[in-house]
């Protein structure tokens, strides 16, 4: 750089035109006018690196876009930082960085890169219900919040009408998801800490509540309900599929034709579809396969064995069952997922092998290897229980008010289903 520049004017840099090749126009302090040979006008600032030294060049922008007035308004502050041991190039690159890193890290977008982790983990109805929590209460005021931006102050303050209509286990569920996710974000290298980390403590905790069931001697009459209720043929016998087979409501729900061996009487239920993410396999019954045959002539052209109404190629909804029963009347009483406990206290009092039934219900066992040893074994010992669970439903129906009523001569006998 000369000693002394020509300081540069408006009409000048607006007036320089171009030659053969590039050329540069000096305006004193490291500010340089490129003036190319395509006719484009490049302002950059020529300056030496504070700790090497080294002779850099940081381009300031485009005029006319980039005033002279504003170049060297930009080239004062490279200046400033210099003086202070700073590399502007450097800094403004990161300050660029940060812009683009706040705009991409967002709550809603880090919960989405969460989410796809998330969901491998769970059953596709319980991802269902984290997203829509989501969606529903948390991003509607702060998805659009950078995630470095998120504080437990701004989170107590969106859960607390939440809390106060009384949806205490919504807070929970809320405040659990809310901390996976900035647990991720740390874990990512997006923020610090975790700041949610002790944010349930202040919220009030929900009284822990038993999935409302029958008594044991009440099953004739959930029978008989089931039985007369004005409800559709395949949600009757979805009701009494979960019953017999002891499965939660989304795995009765999602129950499909391709996994059912009707040869060897079993039901695999793969590892995606289970809450603890480890495929279950059902020792089929008489009565079971009828209720497979009653619904054949709805669902066997379908992938699932229980379709939607509205649009059969998917299944069912898993609060079908829930809802058919509130319906007939057993509202606070029984849940479909109550069902199973119904099952455990009988096949409980009925002396049968605890270890079994815990199988049975697709409790996970403790000792994995000595589950996943004994599995196959397991499903020929289960048989005789399950047999039994399943005449013992068809007795407390009388029978004939069962979807699949298996005669004396254990012919199978189905019955229409209204």
């Amino acid at each position: 750089m000369s000693g002394k520049a020509v300081r540069l004017t408006e009409a000048k840099v607006k007036n320089a035109t171009p030659n053969a090749t590039d050329y540069v126009l000096g305006d004193g302090d490291g500010l340089q006018l490129r003036v190319r040979s395509n006719g484009s006008k490049l302002w950059n600032f020529n300056y030496y690196h504070p700790v090497t030294k080294k002779r850099l060049n940081m381009g300031l922008g485009a005029y006319p876009e980039t005033s002279l007035s504003q170049a060297r308004k930009l080239t004062i502050d490279a200046r400033q930082l210099i003086a202070q041991g700073i590399d502007p190039k450097e800094h403004r690159d990161n300050a660029r960085q940060q812009q683009k890193a706040a705009s991409e890290h967002t709550l809603r977008k880090v919960s989405e890169a969460w989410f796809e982790l998330k969901q491998e983990g769970v059953t596709s109805a319980y991802a269902e219900d984290i997203w829509r929590s989501l969606t529903l209460h948390v991003f509607p005021d702060l998805g659009e919040t950078q995630v470095s931006s998120i504080t437990a102050p701004k989170v107590i303050e969106l859960l607390r009408p939440i809390e106060a209509k009384g949806s205490l286990e919504t807070v929970k569920r809320l405040s659990q998801r809310l901390n996976e996710i900035m647990t991720y974000a740390v874990n990512s290298g997006l923020v610090p800490a975790n700041p949610l980390s002790g944010i349930r403590a202040v919220f009030k905790k929900p009284k822990k509540q038993n999935m409302a069931a029958l008594n044991p001697e009440e099953l004739p009459e959930l029978m008989v309900a089931i039985a007369n209720a004005a409800i559709k043929r395949t949600t009757r016998a979805l009701i009494e599929w979960q019953l017999h087979t002891m499965t939660r409501p989304a795995e009765a729900a999602t129950t499909r034709w391709i996994d059912i061996d009707l040869d060897k009487k079993i039901w695999t239920i793969p590892a995606e579809r289970m809450k603890k993410r480890r495929p279950h396999i059902v020792p089929l019954t008489d009565q079971m396969l009828a209720i497979l045959e009653a619904v054949k002539p709805f669902s066997g052209h379908r992938e699932y064995v229980f379709p939607a109404d509205r649009n059969p190629r998917t299944h069912c909804n898993s609060q079908t069952a829930n809802m058919a029963l509130k319906r007939m009347g057993f509202a606070g009483r029984l849940v479909s997922h109550g069902m199973r406990s119904i099952a455990s206290t009988i096949l409980n009092e009925q002396g049968f092998d605890p270890e079994l039934i815990e199988v049975a219900l697709a409790h996970v066992d403790k000792n994995e290897v000595r589950s996943a040893y004994n599995r196959a074994d397991y499903i020929e010992r289960r048989r005789p229980m399950m047999e039994w669970w399943s005449r013992h439903i068809e007795q407390a129906a009388t029978g004939s008010l069962s979807v699949a009523a298996v005669n004396q001569g254990d012919a199978r006998k189905v019955v229409s289903i209204r």
